[in-house]
């Protein structure tokens, strides 16, 4: 009884009714995410011309995504959001990025380029998506996610999974917002979580899973709990016995 955590607190997704077998939990998923202080971004101008060009880009050569092979690569050659939310682009000078998605400043830029050049094509990108997992994981850290939208569930499958005592029904989301940090409680035992908000993740959340209070107790870890109680329990028996 020491040494093992029940089976109802380490499902996931469980249903409301065990008769059911089909549900549908619809998710608008809201991936919009809002360019934050300190975000890096991929810009890129491409135009017929190839003096126009190097002439809009950081670094000279062919139109090629080679120039972000790697995170050096990103630091320096990405656009990096300053404290008061602006990006230092090429001949344009700043440009205000802060609290507009990624196809807004693709927008903005277009129409920036626009007044200078004809026929051409801004590509923005978010090129520090990255989450970090702490806790009741079985391998912390931070990830680097090289896609534009990423799961709750993909993410604990980056961090290798819960361990046996994680605490699934209160897992903390700690998302940045503009006035600082919000934390918001999840219940992954809950199939309702396939229809949440928070479902989906933004780059720089933070999800810590709190241990049970077994493992606060010591019971079924590394103390031999289990040995020792089944020795005296044996003793007891043989004591009885023999009176």
């Amino acid at each position: 009884m020491g040494s093992c955590v029940p089976q109802k607190k380490i499902t996931y997704l469980q249903k409301q009714q065990a008769k059911d077998t089909t549900s549908i939990l619809p998710n608008k998923r809201n991936l919009d995410y809002k360019i934050q202080i300190k975000d890096y971004l991929y810009i890129r101008v491409f135009a017929l011309d190839e003096k126009a060009f190097i002439f809009f880009n950081k670094q000279s050569g062919s139109n090629s995504y080679n120039d972000f092979a790697n995170d050096a690569s990103i630091y320096l050659n990405g656009y990096s959001v300053n404290s008061e939310g602006y990006i230092d682009f090429p001949i344009i000078g700043q440009v205000y990025v802060r609290e507009l998605t990624v196809n807004q400043v693709k927008d903005v830029l277009q129409k920036m380029i626009g007044e200078y050049l004809t026929e051409v094509t801004v590509v923005v990108k978010m090129v520090n998506f990255r989450v970090t997992m702490v806790g009741e994981v079985a391998k912390p850290g931070e990830f680097t996610i090289y896609k534009e939208d990423l799961n709750l569930f993909e993410a604990l499958a980056l961090a290798g999974d819960l361990t046996e005592f994680a605490n699934r029904s209160k897992v903390a989301l700690i998302r940045q917002v503009a006035g600082g940090s919000q934390v918001h409680y999840i219940d992954l035992n809950s199939e309702q979580l396939l229809s949440s908000k928070y479902y989906y993740l933004q780059p720089n959340d933070i999800v810590y899973v709190a241990p049970l209070g077994y493992k606060r107790w010591g019971l079924g870890s590394v103390f031999p709990w289990a040995l020792i109680f089944s020795s005296i329990s044996t003793a007891l028996l043989l004591i009885n016995y023999f009176k």
